[in-house]
């Protein structure tokens, strides 16, 4: 039977009172945690420069704190409940992570909400708090950017819609997304989360767009021109926004653009160019965190790369999985990452 088909079901039966969907969700959930992997050491970190001695203690080395997942992503440090949660595309669920309380389900569908069968990447992928302290994400298989209607404490698979069209057509899939001082939301529009991807038949847009959703509800197309943009975020300042594009090849790199008096994007520049490690290693520029002293850690090729302000390439965090995005607790304790299967940490100085 088809995964997502048997998934549906689960679901249905679920709600006329079976449990299907919880024992499922339970049994999945217990494998994870009993992962052969959680709890070592591995990895390495790769330093380029001295001032690496100043973001990561020299022998610190990446902890794997859950595995087993098909496609981890969208890390979020959640600072009131102490916790981590974060996206798993394939199987339309949220996972969350605490120190005293380890892994369980926290939220499921988190993606795809339709009662059709569904291929490809459904779930949701990019999370993020907006001002009033609720949580976004970016919906692959909805398509949308939404907002879900309960209590972090207490979440439920109940969203309302903040934008799923430009002109009437609907996005590809909403990859990530990050919110300015003033509540504008800027995100990427990939088509990584459709069925067919690239070559979907329901693609509506012909471009792969970088957009901002004002405070008021008004959407604008801020950019139409990169061949996958994917990992968004601003500046400490809010004067530069960092968009990184995985295109692969030549297009595995991440741009710098500016801010125009209208709110418009300059034509930009790149800001770290890894299309050679790209092409001998794999991998591309994926999500990124900018900590407040404007240091930049962006999963891309081997790892997570560190940047200075400027661009310049400090060290790599290498995690030996393809790594997809990354979180900082409130604290700036720890770097928390999604790689393939794995969640994994590394403590900061």
């Amino acid at each position: 039977m088809n995964k997502a088909i048997f998934l549906i079901l689960c679901f249905a039966v679920a709600l006329i009172g079976s449990g299907c969907k919880n024992r499922s969700a339970q049994q999945n959930t217990d494998s994870l945690i009993k992962s052969d992997s959680v709890g070592k050491k591995t990895g390495s970190v790769e330093r380029f420069s001295s001032l690496m001695d100043d973001i990561i203690t020299q022998g610190e080395v990446p902890e794997i704190l859950a595995s087993g997942f098909e496609w981890s992503e969208g890390p979020l440090w959640l600072p009131e409940q102490d916790m981590l949660i974060f996206s798993d595309i394939p199987v339309n669920s949220i996972f969350k992570w605490s120190e005293m309380d380890g892994l369980s389900l926290y939220l499921k569908p988190a993606g795809y909400t339709g009662t059709s069968g569904r291929d490809g990447e459904e779930g949701s992928n990019g999370l993020l708090l907006d001002q009033q302290g609720r949580l976004v994400l970016c919906q692959h298989g909805d398509r949308r950017m939404a907002r879900m209607d309960a209590s972090l404490d207490n979440p439920e698979s109940s969203f309302t819609t903040l934008i799923d069209k430009w002109q009437g057509k609907r996005f590809n899939s909403p990859n990530d997304a990050v919110y300015n001082s003033r509540g504008d939301l800027f995100f990427t529009d990939p088509p990584y989360g459709l069925e067919k991807g690239f070559d979907d038949p329901k693609r509506e847009i012909s471009f792969m767009g970088v957009y901002k959703l004002s405070a008021e509800g008004k959407l604008t197309l801020l950019n139409d021109k990169m061949t996958a943009p994917n990992g968004i975020g601003l500046s400490p300042d809010e004067s530069r926004l960092y968009v990184a594009n995985s295109g692969g090849g030549e297009q595995a790199l991440w741009m710098e653009y500016g801010f125009k008096p209208d709110g418009s994007l300059n034509e930009g520049k790149i800001f770290c160019d890894a299309s050679k490690e790209s092409e001998a290693v794999g991998g591309a520029p994926d999500g990124f965190k900018v900590r407040k002293d404007g240091i930049i850690f962006a999963t891309g090729p081997g790892g997570v790369w560190i940047l200075a302000p400027d661009g310049t390439h400090l060290g790599t965090i290498k995690t030996g999985q393809a790594t997809s995005n990354c979180a900082l607790d409130e604290e700036g304790r720890y770097l928390y990452m999604t790689a393939d299967m794995h969640l994994m940490r590394i403590r900061l100085k």
